[in-house]
């Protein structure tokens, strides 16, 4: 017998709601256990490529687009502005992403 399917929009609200409680758990997290907190970034990054939804912005600075660990700054992140950008530099693999500012 088969298991009811939930219908595609109520999938994505509870991915959406998972996201959210993932990215809480690694802020609490990152403290104590900086692994675990990547763990946590990760499992978000999966579940929003299942279902097939976009990470939401406010999640999408709090982790690198490089190497997927979780972001805090001034501990293994540094961010500066410049140009008209953000400049967030990951001090975990070197590399830094820039995010135009809206005018």
């Amino acid at each position: 017998m088969a298991r009811p399917t939930i219908p595609k929009k109520k999938q994505k609200e509870i991915a959406k709601e998972r996201i959210k409680i993932l990215f809480t758990k690694a802020k609490e997290a990152f403290s104590e256990n900086k692994s675990l907190a990547n763990r946590y970034v990760t499992l978000a990054r999966k579940l929003a490529m299942k279902v097939r939804i976009r990470m939401p912005q406010e999640y999408k600075r709090k982790y690198c687009k490089h190497c997927y660990k979780y972001l805090v700054p001034g501990k293994n992140s540094r961010t500066r502005t410049r140009d008209g950008k953000v400049i967030i530099s990951c001090l975990e693999c070197k590399k830094f992403m820039r995010i135009q500012i809206k005018k």
